[in-house]
């Protein structure tokens, strides 16, 4: 009796506490690595995203500007952009954009782009 006992404990299939920790800990390992790389994979795209979103304002603000005819220094809102058609953004990014475009030209008649966000939503800048 006590030999079909024994055998039948040995036939059994199924992990060993060792081994389950052993997964446990690798798992462990690999989510400790990914975490901070996602994070840092999450950063760059909104700072790219920022980026592009103010290159697009200072575009806008150039088609603005060459349609006015003008010369001279001349300053655009976000806002302004957007009412005129210059700038498309959903309604949840006119809200949330406030700032102007500072186009100013020098007496050598070169024309700098500025782009300044409202305090309220933080600075920025890129000729």
């Amino acid at each position: 009796m006590l030999k079909k006992v024994l055998k039948r404990f040995k036939s059994e299939k199924g992990f060993t506490l060792v081994e389950l920790l052993a997964v446990i800990v690798i798992l462990g390992i690999i989510v400790a690595i990914a975490i901070p790389s996602i994070g840092g994979i999450i950063n760059k795209a909104q700072s790219g995203a920022d980026e592009a979103e103010t290159e697009l304002i200072i575009d806008a603000a150039r088609l603005a500007y060459v349609e006015s005819g003008s010369t001279g220094d001349a300053d655009y809102t976000v806002s302004e952009l957007i009412s005129n058609g210059f700038l498309e953004l959903n309604d949840e990014r006119a809200t949330a954009l406030k700032g102007t475009v500072s186009i100013t030209v020098d007496t050598e008649g070169k024309v700098t782009y500025d782009y300044s966000k409202d305090t309220t939503t933080g600075t920025g800048s890129n000729n």
